[in-house]
């Protein structure tokens, strides 16, 4: 069976300063660290994921046409993620992230959007249309309202699934839950939110909120998946953390590709929690 995902959402270049003793507090400097440059952007490091699974994946996004740009299309190309539907933006420069990874593998992460904050609606339709029933479409919240909803009304006209990864969370619109996405917050995103804080009691508030099942990240923990009145504890390998940034990311690419290749969710959650698990393994948001 055919695994075809559309990613719709945010590229950027990573600048990343690792192995610091310790995050810096406000106003605080920490130094001995090292610096690397990598590929990312959620949905971008998502689409990743999904191709070294085995997914035939198509980008939908917007960049500069900067020598950022240029790095983050190579670097997509390079993975054989179809870049044909990512905008190069004149007006606005490629979006960048800056990434503090502390010894034990926790991250701090500021993002200038740039040129995600300009993927238009208009953008993400025509890189839906026509696709091909029983794909799907995964959607992050790097970019606007906008094209995220557009993603979502072409992927259900078009008979795909549609995933919806709310991160950073952030309020939604009621058409987007009326649509009933898969949606696969974190712990933190899920009680932004439902108000839950206890992650079992917020994947069962979305879950009653979209109508369809929700799964919830909870780190070396593994995932909540949420179907109906039942929460399933799906657990993680332990394995020896280097870089914990990126995990989500992984994770979602490779549920996504599971779903697109016909798995049941169960099994697909269980797939990807284990490729989530095994990222955390090596340094960068792409493993």
């Amino acid at each position: 069976m055919a695994r075809d995902v559309y990613v719709v959402g945010s590229v950027n270049v990573d600048l990343v300063v690792v192995r610091l003793a310790s995050l810096p507090r406000a106003g605080e400097t920490v130094s001995g660290g090292t610096f690397e440059r990598h590929g990312g952007g959620k949905s971008a490091n998502q689409a990743v994921a999904a191709a070294r699974q085995g997914a035939a994946v198509r980008m939908i996004a917007a960049v500069g046409e900067d020598d950022l740009g240029e790095e983050a299309i190579a670097l997509l190309e390079a993975e054989s993620v179809d870049v044909s539907a990512v905008q190069r933006l004149a007006s606005t420069p490629t979006g960048v992230a800056l990434i503090a990874v502390d010894e034990a593998g926790e991250n701090q992460i500021a993002v200038a959007s740039g040129a995600n904050a300009e993927l238009g609606a208009e953008a993400v339709e025509r890189a839906l249309a026509g696709a091909a029933a029983g794909g799907v479409v995964l959607l992050g919240l790097e970019v606007p309202d906008a094209p995220v909803l557009a993603g979502a009304r072409a992927a259900r006209a078009a008979g795909l699934a549609v995933v919806l990864n709310p991160a950073p969370a952030r309020a939604l619109p009621d058409e987007l839950f009326a649509l009933s996405p898969l949606l696969t917050p974190n712990r933190d995103e899920a009680r932004t939110l439902s108000g839950e804080d206890d992650p079992e009691a917020a994947a069962l508030a979305l879950a009653e909120q979209t109508g369809a099942p929700v799964v919830v990240t909870v780190g070396a923990d593994g995932a909540l998946l949420a179907d109906g009145a039942a929460v399933e504890r799906i657990p993680a390998p332990q394995v020896e953390v280097v870089d914990t940034t990126g995990a989500g990311d992984a994770f979602n690419g490779a549920l996504a590709c599971a779903l697109a290749g016909g798995d049941a969710l169960a099994d697909a959650v269980h797939s990807a929690v284990a490729v989530a698990a095994d990222s955390t393994r090596r340094a960068g948001a792409r493993g």
